[in-house]
C-alpha cells in the first residue's frame, strides 16, 4: 500500500514515557537533559545526542530510535499471493487524519477467504471479493475499537453473514467469543488465535499458515517501528509482543492495524520498543 509509518520518533518517546509512568521532571533527571531539550524531542527534534540520551531511560533501542527520527526506516513493501491489504480513512471528529487497515487472506485454489477487521469502510473489501472471485467464509476481529469494526454489520450483511469471532474479553454485537488457542481451518489455510492484549483488553493476533509465508494479523499490538499505546498495561503489552509475535519465524509477515506491513526480522532490528535496548 506504500503507507507511511504510523508513528514518528516523538510518538515512540511519548508512548514509552507514558507507559513507564515517568514525569518530565523524572525523565530529565534520568537523562541529564533539560526540559527544553526533552520538549524539542517530543516535538519532532532530531538531535542525535539527545535521542541517544533518552533511549536507555525509556528502555528503547537507541539506534532504532535515531533511524526513526532521521527517516531512515521504512519496511520493504510486502507482496504475497493470497494476501490483500486495505487502508481506509476514519472520518470521525478528532481522527480526521487517521487511516486504518483491514486484511483479506484467501486460499488461491479454493478461493475461500477470511477477512480480518473491516476498517472504516468495507467497500474495498467487497470489491476485492468480487474481482478475485472469492467466497468470504470467516471474519476475525483483532479488537473492538471503533475504527477496526466500523463497517462490520454491512460486511456481514452483504456477504451472507459469515461466522464472525472476537476475543471473549471484548464482547461485540454480531461476533462470537473465542479464547486464546482457538483455531480455524479454511481449505489449505490454518489460523491460530493468540492473545496479545495490552493495547486493548482482548487484543488478538491471528497467525495464518498455508501460504508461501507465515502471516500474522497483529491489529494494534504492534506497528512497523512502534506499537499501540497501552498506558495501563505497558509491561504486559511489551511482553506479549516479544514473546508471542517476535518469536514467530523471522520471515513472518506482520499486518498491523495502522501503517505499513512489516516482518518479524525488520521489527527485531528496527523497532525501538522491541529491538534489544542499547545502554
Amino acid at each position: 500500500m506504500g503507507l507511511h509509518l504510523e508513528d514518528k520518533a516523538e510518538d515512540v518517546i511519548g508512548k514509552a514515557q507514558s507507559g513507564l509512568g515517568l514525569s518530565d521532571e523524572q525523565l530529565s533527571e534520568k537523562t541529564g537533559l533539560s526540559k527544553e531539550s526533552l520538549d524539542a524531542l517530543k516535538n519532532g527534534g532530531t538531535d542525535e545526542a539527545a535521542l541517544r540520551a533518552v533511549a536507555p531511560a525509556l528502555h528503547l533501542n537507541a539506534n532504532a530510535l535515531v533511524d526513526l527520527a532521521l527517516g531512515r526506516y521504512q519496511p520493504e513493501e510486502v507482496r504475497l499471493n493470497g494476501l490483500l491489504a486495505f487502508n481506509t480513512p476514519y472520518p470521525v471528529p478528532g481522527y480526521e487524519e487517521m487511516t486504518v487497515n483491514a486484511y483479506l487472506v484467501y486460499d488461491p485454489k479454493s478461493r475461500d477467504a477470511v477477512v480480518f477487521d473491516t476498517g472504516a469502510d468495507a467497500t474495498p473489501i467487497l470489491k476485492a471479493l468480487k474481482e478475485h472471485g472469492l467466497t468470504l467464509q470467516l471474519i476475525l476481529l483483532t479488537h473492538a475499537h471503533g475504527d477496526h469494526i466500523a463497517d462490520l454489520e454491512r460486511l456481514q450483511k452483504e456477504t451472507g453473514n459469515p461466522a464472525t469471532y472476537i476475543s471473549c474479553h471484548e464482547p461485540t454485537d454480531g461476533a462470537k467469543a473465542i479464547e486464546e488457542g482457538a483455531s480455524f481451518t479454511l481449505a489449505s489455510l490454518g489460523i491460530l488465535a493468540l492473545n496479545t492484549s495490552g493495547h486493548s483488553p482482548g487484543g488478538m493476533t491471528y497467525v495464518v499458515q498455508g501460504l508461501e509465508r507465515t502471516v500474522a494479523i497483529v491489529g494494534d499490538s504492534l506497528f512497523a517501528g512502534s506499537m499501540g499505546g497501552a498506558a495501563n498495561a505497558w509491561q504486559h503489552a511489551l511482553r506479549n509482543n516479544r514473546e508471542k509475535i517476535l518469536t514467530l519465524p523471522p520471515e513472518t509477515i506482520l499486518c498491523p492495524g495502522h501503517g505499513p506491513m512489516t516482518t518479524v526480522t525488520e521489527e527485531r532490528v528496527h523497532n525501538p520498543f522491541l529491538a534489544p535496548a542499547k545502554r
